[in-house]
This record gives C-alpha cells, sequence and structure tokens, in this order.
C-alpha cells in the first residue's frame, strides 16, 4: 500500500520498546548484509496468557520470494516459541492470500474469517477480509 517513508520508520521504531522489554521477538533473513525479509512473534504478557504468542508482519522482498525464506523464518519462529513455552501460536492474514497456503503447511488451522477488515495492500479504498489461524504446540496437542 503506498504510504510514506516516515509512516513505515514510525511503525518500525515503535516497536522498539516491545523489542528492547522482550515482549517481541523480531526475526530477519538476510542476503549477505541486506535484510530482506522479517516476522516478529508478540509474546502475550496477560498473566493468564503466558502460553501463547502472536505471529505479525511476515514481509519478504519480493524479489526474494519462492527461495524457502517465508518458512525459514516460521520455522524459527516456532522453535523459539517453543523453547519459550508458547505453545499456542496466532496470526492473521488476508483471507486467499498466498501466506495463508503457507501457514497452513506449516500447521496453522482456520479459527475464523472476518469480512473487511483491513484495507487492500494495493491502496485502493477495498477492505479484504482477514483468516485468524492457530496452531497448537505439542505439548498443548
Amino acid at each position: 500500500m503506498p504510504f510514506a517513508a516516515e509512516e513505515a520508520l514510525r511503525f518500525w521504531e515503535g516497536l522498539v520498546p516491545e523489542i528492547e522489554s522482550g515482549d517481541r521477538i523480531l526475526f530477519g533473513a538476510f542476503e549477505g548484509e541486506r535484510m530482506v525479509g522479517t516476522v516478529s512473534l508478540a509474546l502475550a504478557g496477560m498473566p493468564n496468557q503466558t502460553h501463547r504468542a502472536e505471529i505479525s508482519k511476515m514481509l519478504v522482498h519480493p524479489a526474494f520470494r519462492r527461495r524457502g525464506l517465508a518458512r525459514a523464518l516460521v520455522e524459527a519462529l516456532l522453535a523459539r516459541a517453543e523453547g519459550l513455552g508458547r505453545d499456542l501460536i496466532t496470526l492473521d492474514t488476508r483471507t486467499g492470500d498466498a501466506a495463508q497456503q503457507l501457514y497452513a503447511s506449516c500447521g496453522f488451522l482456520p479459527a475464523g474469517e472476518i469480512p473487511e477488515y483491513a484495507l487492500a495492500p494495493e491502496g485502493t479504498a477495498r477492505r479484504d477480509a482477514t483468516l485468524f489461524m492457530y496452531r497448537l504446540g505439542a505439548r498443548a496437542a
């Protein structure tokens, strides 16, 4: 979606306090020294939610897609979540997006869909449906 570089910078800088506090873990995929993909794991902080976490902002540069980077990021994230005792992982993705197939192949199941949840990434006024998904780890199964 078209937006100003300043908006993007504000978003990513806004994550710094969560990363520094340990409430969010940021993963990156690199080609040499260039970051070409990222995903984050937001750890639920409420006392009754210490068993779960949420995947957010899975991004892979278009020139580096179809190389297994997204899968590698998800697998690293799931391994880290398991190590932290987080065995329920949730996420949301645009319904029908290629990411939906990736997440399903990594064991995520659909939880439900909300219509008109997010603006279309093409920058139009269209609002797309979002699918919420979850994955229960070995301990929870």
